[in-house]
Formats: structure tokens, C-alpha cells, sequence
């Protein structure tokens, strides 16, 4: 019996568990490319891209005054009812809330845990609509469940006795990564069928008070005992390092779930900040989220915009984050975030959500500054990219030449003939290029994302037989570089020019 043991005194599933992937790694980043931090733009994680509301006339908060007042119960543990908090965000989300159907957490990912913590046994069956934040397998992984993945469509088309099988089902609305927004009707359809089959829904809310907070169904948790709400300051007030959020649920869930949580699982500083945020006048419609719903939609479609280039297809969003489809262009989604990471831009790779491969990437919404460095990385990593591919080919059409010759025309090219019949095509990717000499044919041109780009649509010197032998002589014999690019411009194409 005792060689069945785990190596470790834990349980034998947690031996193989990988933590999850996120946004945010500045820090990482910094440490990794050499950048400092401060250099390093994060559109990686999804905050509120309008600022925090200490940032802002209105509401009128004082950070310091706050981390004053909450600094002076340093020497006390909190109260662990944490009512001024659980009043708070009973006003802030309406509805007919009650501070008795909140529960306080640590951020997300702590309510996600206690939640499991409450619910699932090892073995019980969780339904996960894929692809989606994956802090919930993660969380129920720890608790021994058993996930099945379905994908976010069949979630209006829940199988009964797949309903009848699952202790919970997670959804989240808007949903992460890809931005889409369910209406409050589509909800309610799914609470109910969940209800009637016992299963719980978790319905995430994270972001709702950035895309439209009339969607929120919280209204319908006091006659529910099947549904969880998350709610997350997080997101809405740009404040990640204050580790704040909250539950909603009926006030007999809720009262078990307050039970069992962490007895402080908010500190002094996080309760004071919380409390005051969320009693801002108005709510989830206070000024400062109606400016922020305003400022995200207004640089949302500044930005699906410019991405709306060849090899990317933006989805449409109705959130502070796009999700992109780059399955159209040769590079794939870890390779494009690691480039643009080397030039202290960050943004998600989605390869880390569940089998969604690197077809994907999400970007969060920024300043109207910061979209246009965002976009000019994307334009300069591709630009590098394949120059970097172009050479490679072109040191493989001049070694090939050497023992064979010209290449000849690449009649099965989607562009043939793109300058002349039988140009031959041996360097398709010019040595030469940005040459910028107007004697070629080449010319400057206006670019689809602004500015202008050295165009060689009309160069057709390269493509020469007499040219390209010419330039091969150089090239096979003193390799590609440098020193004889400048030599085959000065030997060969400044005498055909």
C-alpha cells in the first residue's frame, strides 16, 4: 500500500495541475525584454480604460484620504460582517438588494473558489462554455470535479439530462475573451432551466457595469436559490491591486456562503476603498461609468477599425476588450504577442483558453494615444516578421539557384503575373528593399493604416533574366549581406537603371 502513495501529501489529482494563464505581466515582461515598467503599455488585462475614479473631478474622492481613514483600523481586525461594505453594494447594484444578499471576497478569483468550496464534491460534473475565463476549471479542478466543455452556443440549448448530471454551470456575461453580451431575457430563459434542473448557474458579471449594467440580473437571485452573481470592482474602477469584489444570491445562499468564507478575507484598506467607491451617487449609472461606458465605445470603434486590416478580423464587442481572429495571417497568436512584448506592448494571447489554439488574441481598449501605439506595434512587428521571412526565402531561392539555376515563374503565385509574363521569380523578395529610388518603379504609396509605405508594384528591373543572373553572380558568390547587397546595387542595378 505505501508504494500507491503520492510522492506528496496532497491530493493525487492536484499533482498535474497547471496554474492559469492571465494578462497583466508587466512585471514579467519588464524582467524579461529589458524594458522598464513604466515603458511597458498593458493591453493585456481588461481595466477600465477611462481611468480611476480618483483620477476624475467627479466623483470627488480622495485616495489618500481614504487609505488615511482606512489605514487608522490597522491595529483592529476587520469587522467581519463588513455591513458599510455589504450596504454599499447592495445600493450600487439596485435591483431590490439587500446588504443580506451580498457576499464580500477577496476579487474573483477568491469568490470562485468559496463558491466551489461550497458546492462541488470530487467527481461532481461542471459545465464550462468554452472558450471562457479560466479561473473556473481552475478553481473547480481543485475541488476534484469533473469538467465538460460545451461550447458558448449550446448554453440556449442545455440537454436536460446533461442539466440533470451538473451540480454547476458557469457563464459569463459579458463574456471573457470574446466580448459577447447576452440580454437579460436570454438570461432569465437559462436561470430558470437551470432552476428546474437544480443546477447552479454562476453567472459572472465582471464587466457588466462597462457594457450595459440594464443587462444584469440581479433582480431575480432572492426567488432563486440556483443562481450566484460575481460582481468585481476590478474591471469597472481600474484598481487590480486592491483585491476587491463581491457576491449575489439569494439571502439563504448567501447567509450559508458568509458562514463558510475566509473570517477576514478583507482588509482594512480594501473594506475602506470598496465601500467608498461603491457609494458613489448614482451607482452603476454614477457619472463616472457613463463616462466610461461612452469612452469605451467611442475608442472601441476607433480600434475595431484600424484592426480591421488584412490577416486580422476583429469580433465585434460590447465591452472594454476585442477579441481577433488572426487565422488569416502567417503568424500565429503566441509568436505575435511575444514580438509585441519585445517592443513593451502587451496583449493576450488566447492560446491559454480552452482548445481554442493560436488563431486568437484579445486586446483591451486604451486611451486613444495608446490604441495608436498599439496599432503601430502591430504594423511593426508584421513589417519585421516578414522581412525576416522574406530573407529566409530569399537565402533559400539563392542557394537553390546555385546548383539550379533561375528560379523561373512562379505561375501557381495568387498575384502571377504581378509585374510581366515569364518574369522570373527568383527574387520575389527584393535584397533591395525599401530601395527607394523612384528609377525602379517604385513609388511611395498611401498605407490603409495611415502614412505611406514604399510600394515595388511597379518594378520589374529585379525580375530581368539578364538582372536576376547578374545579381546571382554577386549573391552565390559572396553570400546575402550586407556588404554585397550595396555591391550588387552599385554592380548591377545602378548600370541597369
Amino acid at each position: 500500500m505505501t508504494g500507491q502513495r503520492s510522492p506528496l501529501p496532497l491530493k493525487k489529482y492536484l499533482l498535474s495541475l497547471e496554474p492559469c494563464a492571465h494578462g497583466g505581466l508587466i512585471r514579467k515582461s519588464s524582467q524579461r525584454y529589458g524594458i522598464p515598467e513604466s515603458e511597458i503599455l498593458d493591453a493585456s488585462a481588461n481595466l477600465n480604460p477611462f481611468g480611476t475614479p480618483f483620477e476624475q473631478p467627479d466623483p470627488e474622492l480622495d485616495l489618500q484620504e481614504l487609505l488615511r481613514k482606512g489605514l487608522e483600523k490597522l491595529e483592529q481586525y476587520p469587522d467581519n460582517r463588513y455591513l458599510e461594505y455589504r450596504m454599499a453594494a447592495a445600493g450600487f447594484v439596485g435591483m431590490g438588494t439587500t446588504y443580506e444578499n451580498i457576499i464580500p471576497g477577496n476579487g474573483s478569483t477568491e469568490i470562485i473558489r468559496l463558491v466551489a468550496e461550497c458546492v462541488i464534491a470530487e467527481g461532481d460534473v461542471v459545465l464550462i462554455p468554452k472558450p471562457t475565463f479560466s479561473e473556473y476549471e481552475m478553481q473547480c479542478k481543485v475541488m476534484g470535479a469533473q469538467i465538460k466543455y460545451i461550447d458558448q452556443e449550446d448554453i440556449f440549448d442545455l440537454d436536460s439530462e446533461l442539466l440533470d448530471e451538473a451540480k454547476i454551470i458557469f457563464v459569463c456575461n459579458p463574456n471573457n475573451p470574446t466580448g459577447k453580451l447576452l440580454l437579460k431575457e436570454q438570461v432569465e430563459e437559462i436561470a430558470k432551466k437551470c432552476a428546474a434542473h437544480k443546477t447552479i448557474l454562476f453567472l459572472d458579471e465582471a464587466f457588466i457595469e462597462l457594457a450595459d449594467p440594464d443587462q444584469s440580473v440581479a433582480y431575480l437571485v432572492e426567488d432563486n436559490d440556483y443562481l450566484f452573481i460575481q460582481r468585481s470592482l476590478t474591471k469597472a474602477f481600474a484598481i487590480p491591486g486592491i483585491r476587491m469584489g463581491f457576491g449575489v444570491a439569494s439571502k439563504k445562499f448567501a447567509c450559508v456562503l458568509n458562514s463558510a468564507r475566509l473570517s477576514w478575507n478583507m482588509g482594512c484598506i480594501a473594506d475602506t476603498v470598496a465601500t467608498a467607491l461603491l457609494s458613489m451617487e448614482g451607482g452603476v449609472n454614477s457619472k463616472y461609468l457613463k463616462d466610461s461606458r461612452a469612452f469605451i465605445v467611442n475608442e472601441h470603434d476607433f480600434l475595431l477599425e484600424k484592426l480591421s486590416r488584412r490577416g486580422f478580423k476583429p469580433i465585434e464587442s460590447s465591452v472594454n476588450y476585442i477579441f481577433v481572429d488572426i487565422s488569416d495571417l502567417s503568424l500565429n497568436s503566441t509568436e505575435l504577442a511575444e514580438r509585441m512584448a519585445s517592443h513593451g506592448v502587451l496583449i493576450r494571447d488566447c492560446n491559454s483558453f480552452q482548445d481554442i489554439g493560436k488563431d486568437y488574441i484579445r486586446i483591451a481598449i486604451r486611451t486613444r494615444k495608446e490604441n495608436e501605439r498599439i496599432i503601430s506595434t502591430i504594423r511593426q512587428v508584421i513589417y519585421e516578421w516578414g522581412r525576416e521571412q522574406a530573407e529566409m526565402q530569399l537565402k533559400e531561392n539563392i542557394k537553390a539557384a546555385a546548383s539550379c539555376g533561375r528560379k523561373g515563374s512562379n505561375t501557381e503565385c495568387d498575384y502571377y503575373p504581378c509585374h510581366f509574363e515569364e518574369q522570373d521569380c527568383t527574387f520575389c523578395f527584393c535584397p533591395f528593399y525599401p530601395c527607394e529610388d523612384t528609377r525602379t518603379g517604385g513609388n511611395w504609396i498611401e498605407s490603409s493604416g495611415g502614412g505611406q509605405v514604399w510600394s515595388c508594384l511597379n518594378c520589374n528591373i529585379v525580375h530581368m533574366n539578364k538582372v536576376v543572373d547578374d545579381l546571382l553572380s554577386v549573391f552565390i558568390a559572396d553570400g546575402l549581406n550586407k556588404e554585397s547587397i550595396s555591391k550588387a546595387w552599385k554592380n548591377v542595378m545602378e548600370t541597369n537603371l
